[in-house]
């Protein structure tokens, strides 16, 4: 698919945050330990979840849409993971998360290797070193993992990495061994709460939620009825608060969970960016904090320290990419640093093309020159959702007609985006070709 895109416009309205396109992955992944049937309320529709149901359907887990946004998932008697489709499996990396529940359903099993964003190096040896402490072998072959899981046993587990999947593969891992686990140097992000909260509503005990330490009390049998509902995403959120501010625009954005945004907020408040929250509540879950904001037409300037992902409570790391395109019209030099991934800043540049003033300076760092009139531009979208969307928020600001190609990155993370912006004022076409 690809877009057309008239940019150079100022938007209004009022757009709600979807559910979190993380947290929904891991959650049908979880899904598995339990032997009966999970509802999954507020499932978005993206391609990647269209293509782990494929996955799931492929190995004899029934799935099936209740309506437009509950997904019920209802593992078969026996797993056939040797019936894996390898095509779906290789376009996401979520299906790395499926080693945590199957080493309770298989003693052995091969596992392909992921797919998903390209974004450097991204090493799966935090999830191998952690899952051999439970006691699960793993051989690493070109294609595929090799996984044995005979003797598991509770443990403490010190994260190689501080990793969101591996945190959440983990937690799996431990969430069906009698006895406690303990992880350190956990994620504490959105995601790894969500999956939290779930396991409690299956029986797992689960302490530690938003700190760098877990406590688990498994739980080897898990068969219940269940039902949750997903929380809302910090990032769809975050994206747009960048549209607004790149955009100049005054908007009400609903349903933002605020504790994964309030850094984000300072930053922004900070670079003369004007808001409000309206209002503040609780999401479906009966965890999540959210609120309504409300934006307004803003002078930005510059930051005089640089911009850097941290982990939370700190700026979230797919966050981050969002701060490009308003920097674009922030008055100042702006230095943006991804220190995390090798490859993702060198992405931005890509916003040269649209007139955007981007030095990249190495792999990691940017800067950049405010404030800029953008121009159209055609380009083609990077195979990474966060540097492709935030091209899309450059055009929107762009005058002319831009032309953005390939978007299937960007609808891996988002549902019915071009409708929601068009209901904002945005003038968006679908091309074929």
């Amino acid at each position: 698919m690809n877009l057309k895109i008239t940019g150079g416009k100022k938007l209004q309205g009022t757009i709600t945050v979807n559910s979190s396109k993380n947290a929904t992955v891991a959650l049908m992944i979880a899904s598995l330990l339990n032997k009966n049937k999970t509802i999954l309320r507020q499932t978005p529709q993206i391609e990647e979840v269209y293509r782990l149901i494929e996955v799931l359907k492929s190995i004899n887990v029934e799935v099936k849409w209740l309506n437009k946004t509950d997904l019920e998932i209802i593992p078969g008697k026996k797993i056939k993971i040797e019936e894996i489709n390898k095509i779906s499996a290789k376009k996401t990396r979520s299906i790395l998360m499926l080693m945590g529940p199957l080493i309770h359903i298989l003693k052995k099993f091969d596992l392909p290797q992921p797919g998903g964003c390209k974004l450097g190096l991204r090493t799966v040896r935090p999830h191998l070193f952690a899952l051999e402490k439970l006691g699960v072998k793993i051989e690493v072959l070109k294609k595929f993992y090799k996984i044995t899981s005979n003797n598991l046993n509770p443990n403490t587990i010190i994260l190689y990495e501080s990793g969101d999947t591996t945190t959440e593969n983990i937690l799996m891992a431990c969430a069906r061994i009698n006895g406690q686990s303990i992880i350190k140097f956990a994620s504490a992000n959105y995601q790894i709460q969500d999956l939290c909260f779930f396991l409690q509503k299956l029986g797992v005990k689960v302490k530690g939620i938003g700190t760098s330490t877990l406590i688990i009390e498994g739980k080897k049998n898990i068969n219940q009825p269940a039902e949750y509902h997903i929380s809302e995403d910090p990032i769809e959120a975050m994206s747009f608060l960048s549209i607004a501010a790149t955009t100049n625009s005054s908007l009400i954005i609903k349903r933002c969970p605020i504790d994964f945004l309030e850094l984000e907020l300072l930053k922004l408040e900070k670079m003369g960016f004007k808001y409000k929250i309206l209002k503040k509540y609780k999401a479906r879950n009966g965890q999540t904090n959210l609120v309504d904001i409300k934006t307004y037409a803003s002078k930005l300037k510059a930051l005089e320290e640089k911009i850097h992902p941290q982990p939370f409570p700190g700026l979230n790391i797919d966050n981050l990419p969002f701060f490009v395109p308003i920097a674009t019209q922030a008055k100042g030099q702006t230095l943006i640093h991804d220190w995390i991934y090798e490859h993702r800043a060198i992405y931005y540049a890509e916003l040269s093309k649209l007139g955007a003033k981007v030095i990249l300076a190495d792999p990691h760092r940017v800067y950049i020159q405010g404030p800029t009139k953008l121009k159209a531009a055609e380009i083609i979208c990077p195979s990474a959702l966060r540097p492709a969307m935030i091209i899309l928020v450059a055009m929107l600001k762009a005058k002319g007609t831009s032309i953005l190609r390939n978007v299937y990155s960007i609808n891996r993370g988002y549902g019915n985006l071009t409708e929601r912006l068009n209901k904002l004022g945005a003038k968006i076409e679908i091309m074929s070709r």
